[in-house]
């Protein structure tokens, strides 16, 4: 039997009710078998990236998500778009680990997915994101992409449920692809 792929989803919503949290979600009930997701510590309380700050000691909360990035197998970065670019939360939490002494994202697995309400569903975040992750080496899967435009149409509000299913089965299919990548990349 394979060894199961753990996987770290980070979202880069902090909303509970966002259209990528639901995305976030939804993945586990979509994964390949042998597939493991588990979502990422929460960096909400990261303090702003300062040098000062971490010469005095690096906080506990950034810290445990370096570990937890560091233990996955690959990384999932599931997240909107804010004025054409990467939301400043997780910006900021990327800045602080790509800080540390060993990075967590060096040589590791990512691939991206967006929702949006609008038409380009967060390419331009995704293309922002990919070059802030190439820089600290990173190893980004490419297709297909996540980019799900009109998200309310393709998501319930009330449930959080996906609805559409050419949606489903594109993330199945990245999912599958990605589990390929990292096995590849693990050999």
């Amino acid at each position: 039997m394979a060894d199961t792929l753990n996987v770290l989803v980070i979202c880069g919503s902090l909303r509970k009710g966002s259209y990528n949290a639901a995305l976030a979600r939804a993945l586990p009930a979509l994964a390949p078998e042998g597939m493991t997701l588990t979502a990422a510590p929460s960096y909400v309380g990261f303090p702003h990236y300062n040098a000062d700050i971490q010469n005095a000691g690096v906080p506990a909360d950034v810290s445990a998500w370096a570990d937890a990035i560091r233990a996955a197998d690959g990384v999932i970065i599931v997240s909107p778009e804010y004025n054409w670019s990467i939301p400043g939360a997780l910006k900021n939490a990327i800045d602080w680990v790509s800080k540390l002494k060993e990075v967590p994202f060096k040589d590791k697995p990512v691939a991206l997915q967006s929702a949006s309400t609008g038409q380009v569903g967060g390419a331009r975040m995704q293309y922002h994101l990919r070059m802030a992750l190439t820089s600290i080496d990173a190893i980004l899967f490419g297709k297909p992409e996540i980019f799900m435009n009109f998200a309310a149409k393709k998501i319930d509000e009330k449930t959080g449920e996906i609805t559409d299913e050419a949606t489903k089965d594109i993330l199945k299919q990245q999912l599958a692809g990605f589990a390929k990548f990292i096995k590849r990349m693990k050999a």
